[in-house]
């Protein structure tokens, strides 16, 4: 396939933090786009006052930024590449209802988690939902991007993976500029599993952090962390290697280390003796790791693999587990090999 042309249509599903900042990224390269919003009034106010007012109310919206809050066949059928940028929670829902649109077409997603009723990946949720087609036109996009330093083109570098090298070349194509860096790989499971569980380790580091610990600390629950990322990858078929780039090591280092991350801050909240509902109401948007560490818990006690971090984050969160017991744990835990 030929390069995307600057007039092709791209359509946007989510118009949240990371669906509005690829839109404007998008814009401001030329695209005509649309992006569809679930809410009318968060539409409205994109469309009239080029303001996406819930997630960057003070970045006004490049104006050809086109959004719409219904889903029409005519805005389906004529868009070439679909983004799906909705949670992976809600994935399968919001698809199913327009999964014969999308078979063929050019698919990027940037969805992280993984499905808590299925253990599945996102690409397991399109093979499921779209067959075959799914596995040639899917690709899926990761790495250390906060979608506020995208909006103001800070140096930014990312992951495409796809099992069509020809088709992540295209998307490569599209999205690549000197701020924002797009590399290829071919392993969409490594690129996946990392996406989602960093999302876990970034509540431990939060919690980390909000309890007091420094630098040191920091530095080895990062470490720990990417070795069980590392191990519930390789369980699932994926690429070693795929783990010291940027969607492996690159993003961990990101989501774990700054307020940035809404990860990050659910463990900072817990560590202040906030509830998980309230930290969920003062956060105000989705944050992944919360369902993605119930999901990776099981995954990994069906996988056979030890994931200690994962395991204290999920006993935190859904076993009422006091969270300076479960630190206390992870710090009298037995001794051994580093890369037992």
């Amino acid at each position: 396939m030929e390069r995307k042309k600057k007039h092709e249509n791209i359509l946007i599903l989510g118009a949240g933090s990371f669906g509005t900042c690829l839109a404007q990224h998008l814009a401001t390269l030329g695209y005509k786009l649309r992006l569809y919003a679930r809410s009318s009034s968060l539409a409205e106010s994109i469309n009239e006052k080029n303001l996406n007012f819930r997630y960057f109310p003070n970045k006004p919206l490049h104006p050809s930024i086109k959004a719409i809050s219904t889903l029409t066949k005519e805005a389906l059928e004529s868009s070439s590449l679909v983004v799906l940028a909705i949670p992976t929670q809600s994935m399968r829902e919001a698809l199913e209802p327009i999964k014969h649109h999308l078979k063929s077409k050019l698919l990027l997603c940037v969805s992280k988690g993984i499905e808590v009723d299925t253990l599945q990946l996102p690409s397991d949720i399109l093979f499921s939902l779209l067959g075959e087609s799914a596995k040639k036109n899917a690709v899926y996009l990761s790495g250390p991007s906060f979608a506020v330093e995208i909006m103001d083109k800070q140096p930014t570098a990312v992951t495409v993976a796809s099992y069509n090298k020809e088709y992540a070349q295209v998307v490569q194509k599209i999205f690549h500029t000197p701020y924002f860096r797009v590399y290829l790989s071919e392993d969409p499971v490594g690129v996946e599993v990392a996406g989602a569980l960093k999302n876990v380790i970034a509540i431990a580091a939060g919690a980390c952090m909000g309890l007091g610990f420094k630098a040191n600390s920091l530095a080895a629950l990062i470490t720990r962390g990417l070795s069980e990322l590392s191990r519930i990858g390789l369980a699932m078929g994926a690429n070693n290697l795929t783990f010291i780039g940027l969607a492996g090591i690159g993003d961990l280092m990101l989501t774990c280390s700054s307020q940035k991350s809404r990860n990050f801050r659910v463990g900072y909240l817990l560590a202040s003796q906030k509830t998980l509902e309230e930290a969920k109401q003062e956060l105000g948007s989705v944050a992944e790791g919360i369902s993605t560490a119930k999901a990776a818990y099981i995954l990994a006690e069906k996988l056979g693999v030890r994931v200690s971090i994962v395991s204290a984050v999920y006993r935190v969160l859904y076993e009422n587990c006091d969270l300076r017991e479960a630190v206390n744990d992870l710090l009298t835990g037995s001794a051994k090999s580093e890369l037992e």
